[in-house]
């Protein structure tokens, strides 16, 4: 895809800048000033652009990093002020309404994993709080020296509720995670990569992008649904039996591999050249895009 063909369907943020180049999409945090804390348009604008990647199929890798020193300090505080009065509902309501809220903030890191290319975040600096809950549903993540991971919430006598826990076990030992959750304390750079929560770490911000964006190239240059059918294969062999997953795959492989793609990728390698594959379908929206 072209840049000029991106902009002309692109829409100002008040939190993100995003550009697609290359079948990568970049979509970087955009409130340096604030340490990237995450307002109430983040939650709205962070899934759509997800989304629009994804249904649309734009790219073939989404990259997420942040300007400024810090990645994300988290929950703006402004979230939680000035909304609407409540007293006259009744309690039950207010905490119908409460669930409601949490499971909409849940999604809005969710689509990460439910989108069909991979996530690969580049965190540099502070982590905390919210930042945890978004970079631990990326599909990898990488991050300079100075960066630091925090489970703040404890600190200010809450339970983390938008996706921490149930995904950070499965990257790191659950005794760690239990460590910081309990405790609220830091874990640096070099603890992250030795537990595995990164992969690599980098001496500074323009080595990790270049590093980043070179795994990115990587992942565009193969069959996006090879990479799509390995992702699916990754996730749902986290939450089931190793059984299901097999069966699961089997059903896969039955409906979705492409033969075309594998001689390309031969064809590719005898004559000496990048492979060509067909870009995923776009998600039909109605019967309109059928």
């Amino acid at each position: 895809m072209s840049q000029a063909a991106v902009n002309e369907n692109d829409q100002a943020h008040e939190c993100f800048d995003v550009s697609i180049e290359n079948h990568i999409a970049h979509v970087q945090l955009a409130r340096p000033e604030v340490a990237n804390a995450m307002n109430k348009p983040f939650w709205n604008e962070l899934p759509a652009i997800i989304r629009d990647i994804d249904e649309n199929a734009r790219a073939r890798v989404i990259v997420i990093s942040a300007q400024g020193k810090h990645f994300s300090a988290g929950m703006d505080l402004s979230v939680f002020a000035g909304g609407p009065d409540q007293s006259h509902i009744e309690a039950g309501r207010r905490r119908e309404r409460m669930m409601q809220t949490v499971l909409m903030l849940q999604k809005t890191f969710s689509c990460l994993e439910e989108a069909r290319m991979p996530v690969l975040a580049a965190i540099n600096g502070a982590c905390v709080g919210g930042g945890m809950d978004f970079t631990s549903a990326a599909d990898m993540r990488y991050c300079t020296k100075d960066a630091f991971f925090c489970i703040a919430e404890i600190n200010i006598g809450m339970t983390a509720d938008v996706g921490t826990f149930p995904r950070m076990g499965y990257v790191m030992p659950q005794g760690l995670v239990r460590e910081m959750a309990f405790t609220g304390r830091r874990m640096y750079a070099d603890e992250a990569k030795a537990c595995g929560f990164v992969n690599e770490v980098f001496e500074n911000h323009d080595d990790m992008m270049t590093a980043v964006m070179g795994h990115a190239a990587d992942i565009a240059s193969k069959s996006p649904l090879a990479v799509w059918g390995s992702k699916e294969m990754l996730n749902y062999g986290r939450d089931h039996s190793v059984g299901d997953a097999l069966k699961h795959i089997a059903v896969w492989q039955t409906g979705m591999f492409q033969p075309g793609d594998m001689t390309e990728s031969f064809t590719a390698q005898q004559e000496k050249r990048d492979a060509e594959f067909q870009e995923l379908m776009p998600i039909p929206k109605g019967f309109k895009d059928l």
